[in-house]
């Protein structure tokens, strides 16, 4: 018995190592095609070879990045090498991250910091979290809010700010509450309720990255790469230009207003 078990767990060893490999090869093979090796020496000269073996390591990370379409991994990959952004997922600038049989693009919170940064526009900015007794006062003409961490009571965290100032002075706020960054992942993200997604695994950097993006979209300076991470964030990428994108994960008006009829 013990004998079979071992055979059995053997082949099973055996075939997800054939997939695997499977998956390599494919991914190998369009990372090394004519077209994309041209728009890797465009966008990163000497370093080309060493985006390959990254892109590499990334796209065949997890279970789930090997199920999808390699294409789709490598303009990802190919999004955040335009914008300057590592794939380490360690960093947190940005994230290749699979839906089904496609993978998307996603910006963590990071990312926009430096993209912000970068710009030259920004004299600083910030997001972090709010911890339980450590708003003071807040202002609802102004959104602003007064946060003392000498209040704070306890680790249980009850909130989200993001806030920036400009080099010329302009300077402004946001704060979400945690229920309020919560019902707006409900309706607007396909994958909330999805426990290997990145809101199940990481609420709150996602949400971080929520309230930054808010806040730069509506009110902060926006360099050409700013409005190209914040138009591509969270799509599938269909072409090496990074022209084409389907927002697959997100919930338009019209199937929000569907889920909220039943």
């Amino acid at each position: 018995m013990e004998n079979l078990n071992f055979k059995q767990e053997a082949s099973k060893s055996l075939e997800k190592s054939i997939k695997k490999n499977e998956v390599s090869l494919n991914l190998n093979q369009y990372l090394r095609s004519d077209a994309v090796i041209k728009r890797l020496n465009q966008l990163v000269g000497e370093n080309a070879e060493k985006w390959v073996s990254t892109i590499l390591t990334v796209g065949t990370s997890s279970p789930q990045l090997r199920e999808c379409d390699p294409k789709t991994i490598v303009h990802a990959a190919i999004q955040s090498i335009s914008l300057n952004l590592d794939i380490d997922k360690n960093l947190g600038f940005a994230h290749i991250v699979p839906y089904g049989k496609v993978a998307q693009f996603q910006m963590g919170y990071k990312g926009f910091i430096q993209l912000a940064i970068r710009s030259g526009k920004y004299q600083t900015i910030n997001a972090d979290v709010v911890f339980e007794g450590e708003i003071e006062r807040p202002n609802k003409l102004t959104g602003e809010i007064l946060i003392n961490e000498e209040n704070k009571t306890s680790d249980k965290i009850i909130g989200y700010f993001a806030y920036f100032r400009t080099i010329n002075g302009f300077e402004k706020s946001l704060y979400m509450t945690k229920a309020q960054v919560e019902k707006h992942a409900r309706a607007y993200s396909k994958s909330f309720n999805n426990e290997r997604g990145r809101w199940k695994l990481d609420f709150d950097k996602m949400a971080l990255k929520t309230v930054l993006k808010a806040i730069l979209s509506k009110y902060g300076i926006l360099s050409i790469e700013m409005q190209n991470a914040i138009k591509n964030d969270q799509s599938v990428i269909n072409d090496i230009e990074c022209d084409n994108v389907d927002y697959i994960d997100v919930i338009d008006e019209s199937e929000e207003k569907e889920t909220k009829d039943i």
